[in-house]
């Protein structure tokens, strides 16, 4: 019943959570990597002393609640791994340091 429905209908857009399409994502992208590449040629082309400039923050997605969490949770992972990493390699490098556990 379901088969011959728009990609771009109601009912996908719900699905989705959001009423993006492919076409729009691509944009999107495009501004990013254009954002960047104009910040890399001003940072060539900078005056010797001028600080750099950072890039520009990207643009806004469209995204579900739960990716949002899924982000959170990988980054509070790898932030904890690193921190292992840390304290092993300051454990090895310097015993007095470590922490005692």
């Amino acid at each position: 019943m379901v088969e011959g429905l728009p990609p771009n209908g109601a009912l996908a857009r719900k699905l989705a959570g959001h009423h993006w399409q492919h076409q729009e994502f691509m944009t999107a992208d495009l501004l990013d990597l254009i954002g960047q590449l104009l910040t890399d040629f001003r940072n060539a082309n900078k005056a010797e002393k001028a600080p750099l400039q950072p890039y520009p923050e990207p643009v806004w997605r469209p995204e579900k609640p739960s990716a949002k969490k899924k982000r959170k949770k990988q980054k509070r992972r790898e932030a904890a791994e690193a921190r292992t990493g840390y304290l092993r390699i300051v454990a090895m490098a310097t015993p007095e340091h470590a922490e005692k556990g």
